[in-house]
């Protein structure tokens, strides 16, 4: 499945209008803190917990969610025994990719980024960022080419709002 013109913002209104704990991480976080860089895809870090693995099911499984990548015809059910065995997931869906992160380098798992975000007003609705210092370690840990590019402008916004 791929989306021609993902919708973002809705994949993000989708899971806070199922009130879904997670932090939002990644490039469209990037974006949040003033980077210029496109992104195609939601990054997100969710709490692993029975009750969140229901909201996760109720918001995305009617997005037909699909492991990105995976052959054609391949059985994949996102529920919550899935969550609950898994940690890291890849996903296509209706309104485009989402990277359901269990834990991710240099952060862990939401518990330890928890007093890491900052919180800014999304659709009307509270919506936690991972803050930019933290996003920094992230895309260093992270060591890939895409996320050491990045890093350079993320330090200069990071320098420029210490100056203020």
């Amino acid at each position: 499945m791929q989306v021609k013109s993902p919708d973002l913002i809705g994949l993000l209104k989708v899971f806070q209008d199922s009130n879904v704990d997670f932090i939002l991480i990644g490039g469209i976080a990037a974006t949040v803190h003033g980077s210029s860089r496109v992104t195609q895809d939601v990054d997100v870090v969710y709490k692993r917990s029975d009750e969140n693995y229901k909201k996760i099911v109720y918001a995305v499984g009617p997005l037909n969610p699909y492991l990105r990548g995976a052959p054609k015809g391949l059985p994949f059910l996102l529920d919550e025994r899935t969550l609950r065995s898994g940690l890291q997931f890849t996903l296509d869906s209706d309104l485009g990719p989402i990277d359901l992160l269990g834990e991710v380098a240099g952060g862990g798992n939401y518990e330890n980024l928890i007093n890491h975000v900052d919180e800014i007003t999304l659709n009307s609705k509270r919506l936690l960022v991972v803050n930019l210092p933290k996003l920094i370690e992230l895309k260093v840990a992270a060591g890939r080419p895409k996320d050491l590019e990045a890093i350079a402008e993320l330090e200069l916004i990071r320098n420029k709002l210490s100056e203020r």
